[in-house]
């Protein structure tokens, strides 16, 4: 078939186009493809690493169900601390990693390991992203830093347990905090400030019968 004139015009046109700007045309569907392409290899990955991160902390839960008023055996605390301790350091951007040293930092608790409970609740607090898209779980953070202050309590250094609590907004967990808080100044013989502190529990919704016991305990003087 023959090209009339305006058709050769045109497919010279259009040779001409391409010796200009084809290459940059290909370099960008590469582009385009490549970038498609890596990111449904990434979705991917990070599907394939939340399914095993979920399997990891499957098995913490299994290893902690124990029966009522029971604590799991020694050999399963030390599993959920090696299941954790993995999930911790191969999936630390994931929610599973962050649940789980809580449980790790419960075990440690029971063993009467009160530093490496410690130092798996501050990791907590040090690697608060639950994803890349994910923001702060601020709940999460608050009852962390919670469980924190009262392990430092429990190793006698007060006032550094005081400036955990003093930290944070406690927001729905004033009652814990301020008892806590109460906790602190109690064992700092600050008395006044416990009472407060207690009363403050009681008027955030606390109800608790350990708590009145505190605030019937506590001497008057300052």
């Amino acid at each position: 078939m023959t090209l009339n004139a305006a058709e050769e015009e045109t497919i010279e046109a259009i040779k001409k186009w391409w010796d200009e700007n084809g290459k940059q045309l290909m370099v960008a569907v590469i582009l385009v493809v490549g970038g498609y392409g890596g990111w449904s290899l990434w979705q991917n990955s990070e599907s394939e690493a939340s399914e095993i991160a979920s399997d990891l902390y499957e098995e913490i839960l299994e290893l902690s169900i124990a029966e009522a008023g029971e604590s799991p055996t020694q050999d399963d605390r030390n599993e959920i601390v090696r299941i954790a301790t993995e999930l911790m350091g191969s999936h630390s951007d994931s929610v599973y990693a962050q649940y789980s040293a809580l449980f790790a930092a419960q075990q440690h608790v029971i063993d009467g390991d009160l530093d490496s409970a410690e130092s798996a609740l501050s990791w907590v607090i040090e690697n608060p992203q639950t994803g890349i898209f994910s923001g702060e779980d601020q709940g999460l953070v608050l009852t962390v830093t919670l469980r924190l202050a009262r392990i430092v309590l429990s190793k006698g250094e007060a006032e550094r347990a005081l400036g955990l609590v003093n930290n944070v907004i406690p927001g729905p967990f004033e009652a814990g905090y301020s008892e806590l808080r109460g906790d602190i100044y109690s064992a700092l013989g600050r008395n006044v400030d416990a009472r407060e502190s207690y009363l403050a529990a009681q008027q955030a919704g606390s109800a608790s019968e350990i708590l009145q016991l505190k605030l019937s305990e506590l001497p008057n003087d300052n």
